[in-house]
């Protein structure tokens, strides 16, 4: 399913003349490389960024460092800031953002392994959105499923 969502936003992108950006961290790359997986995606894709480091988020996307000190980097605000961090560096019509712990290891009560945010920008607006998966699964599987879930989530906001 999540690839028809996959094919349909970058064919909705191509026919408007829209351009794509990701920043990643939990997902270390693999949602921008799902996307261009998608042959012609040169025509939609703008730039991609793993901010896995705290310095990067803040460095690339502009995340104020008081974001990341009070409710961390797997936290909404981030998430948000990440997006809007994205559209103004790149001038995409598109941020997809995600942050998150992938596990096995790490996460905590609070933010446990399985936790990801997910952030949309489009059409002027920032939309954000909690993933909770269960934390015993494996750490690829996670990453793959937090893109499954990024991807579901872009699609309800792009879609007309």
């Amino acid at each position: 399913m999540c690839d028809f969502k996959l094919k349909k936003i970058a064919k909705y992108l191509i026919n408007n003349k829209l351009y794509l950006a990701t920043a990643e961290s939990c997902t270390g790359g693999l949602l921008s490389s799902r996307f261009t997986d998608i042959s012609g995606s040169s025509a939609f894709v703008r730039a991609n960024f793993v901010t896995y480091a705290n310095e990067a988020k803040e460095e690339f996307l502009s995340v104020p460092r008081s974001i990341l000190e009070t409710n961390g980097a797997v936290s909404q605000e981030c998430a948000f800031y990440m997006a809007e961090g994205l559209h103004l560096k790149t001038g995409c019509d598109v941020a997809i953002c995600t942050t998150g712990i992938a596990g096995p290891t790490g996460g905590s009560k609070e933010k446990p392994v399985g936790l990801m945010f997910v952030s949309v920008y489009f059409k002027g607006k920032i939309h954000v959105e909690k993933v909770l998966l269960p934390s015993f699964l494996p750490r690829k599987l996670m990453k793959y499923l937090f893109t499954q879930k990024a991807i579901s989530f872009a699609y309800k906001i792009i879609s007309p």
